[in-house]
């Protein structure tokens, strides 16, 4: 199960050099002009998880698999991208690809790094990222409602179900608002008709404040007014140096120790832009376990145990019987597998249990 988050923003403002610290990699090239990632490029990260490391202490496992997250650099965008200007329709085409949007605004002030429109303001910089996307999801609703309303007056039944979200969106986006703010107060079957329309604007989205080496423990007042303008939202915020971090991705861990809690931080900002964009795809951990190896491994928020059998393998999905379940904490407390049983603290759950986060689940199934 692949889940992805790109990497979004206009030029120049820290995109490439976030997502080489991400990857550890040079993969993606950082440099100060316009447009210097053309080719979206994709790297899988580790997700930073505690609690996997305390496990396969306790079970003496001989190897740890984290859960991973997919992140995509694409190229900046500018104005008029939804008319096509810049690498417009490629920038375009690349967000319907992915998940979530992570969108990286420059918060930091120096005059070697050129702004694409000659200004250091974050909040016009969101405004013209977003608005190209809701002109663009504009134009594409405006031409697929005719022919859904052409549809409807017939009772086709599809029609008659994807109608009524397709004109909730329109209207939210005439009023100049990005379709997620609709989410809330739509019904699960309606969410579902939404997320297939394939909307740029219906994603959720996560602000990174990219600030100078000397505020990434504290942050400066253009990244307080994003904050702001995310907690407005219900969006996620995460203050983060881009600089920072791609020095940090260069050290050991020791090395990186020392070096953030030089400069205030406990940890690489990294791992909190990793767990946000996890939290923000409404993912959950669930973790398997065994004297061989301590995995991770990602489900959906809500998932039942026979798709979470199906993220290790397909098989396990169809055969599926049952589930051995215990609570991380219980295993923890207990020293491990054996104790939890002794405990009662081992149950099998069936088809209709709902994956919790942190569970350690142990699969039954007909081959």
């Amino acid at each position: 199960m692949g889940f992805k988050c790109g990497i979004v923003g206009l030029p120049n403002v820290g995109k490439s050099t976030l997502f080489n610290a991400l990857t550890k990699t040079a993969a993606a090239q950082a440099a100060n002009y316009p447009f210097c990632t053309i080719e979206p490029n994709t790297g899988e990260v580790a997700v930073p998880d505690p609690r996997l490391q305390r496990i396969a202490e306790i079970a003496k496992s001989a190897q740890i698999v984290p859960t991973r997250l997919s992140f995509v650099d694409i190229a900046g965008l500018v104005r008029g991208a939804s008319k096509g200007e810049g690498l417009g329709n490629q920038f375009l085409g690349n967000i319907r690809e992915v998940d979530a949007i992570v969108h990286v605004l420059r918060c930091f002030e120096e005059e070697d790094v050129t702004h694409v429109e000659g200004r250091i303001d974050p909040l016009a910089d969101a405004e013209t990222v977003e608005t190209e996307l809701m002109l663009a999801d504009l134009d594409s609703l405006e031409r697929r409602v005719v022919a859904m309303r052409k549809k409807a007056t017939v009772k086709d039944k599809e029609a008659l179900a994807v109608l009524p979200v397709m004109e909730k969106a329109l209207t939210v986006l005439q009023e100049g608002r990005p379709v997620r703010v609709l989410r809330a107060e739509l019904s699960a079957e309606e969410r579902a008709v939404l997320g297939a329309l394939g909307l740029l604007t219906s994603k959720p989205v996560l602000y990174v404040c990219n600030v100078a080496e000397d505020e990434a423990a504290t942050g400066n007042a253009h990244s307080a007014r994003i904050e702001e303008k995310a907690k407005a939202e219900g969006a996620a915020c995460v203050v983060i140096s881009a600089a920072i971090e791609a020095e940090v991705a260069q050290l050991d861990a020791e090395e990186q120790r020392e070096y953030l809690a030089a400069l205030g931080l406990k940890e690489p900002g990294l791992d909190r832009l990793i767990r946000a964009g996890y939290e923000l795809l409404d993912l959950i951990t669930f973790f398997t376990v065994g004297p061989k190896e301590a995995r991770a491994w990602t489900v959906r928020r809500g998932a039942r145990a026979p798709e979470a059998a199906g993220t290790i393998h397909s098989d396990f999905e169809r055969g599926f019987i049952r589930a051995q379940t215990i609570k991380y904490d219980d295993f923890v407390a207990l020293g491990g597998e054996t104790a939890a049983k002794e405990a009662g603290k081992a149950r099998d759950e069936g088809k209709e249990y709902v994956v919790e986060d942190g569970d350690i689940l142990l699969f039954k199934f007909n081959a």
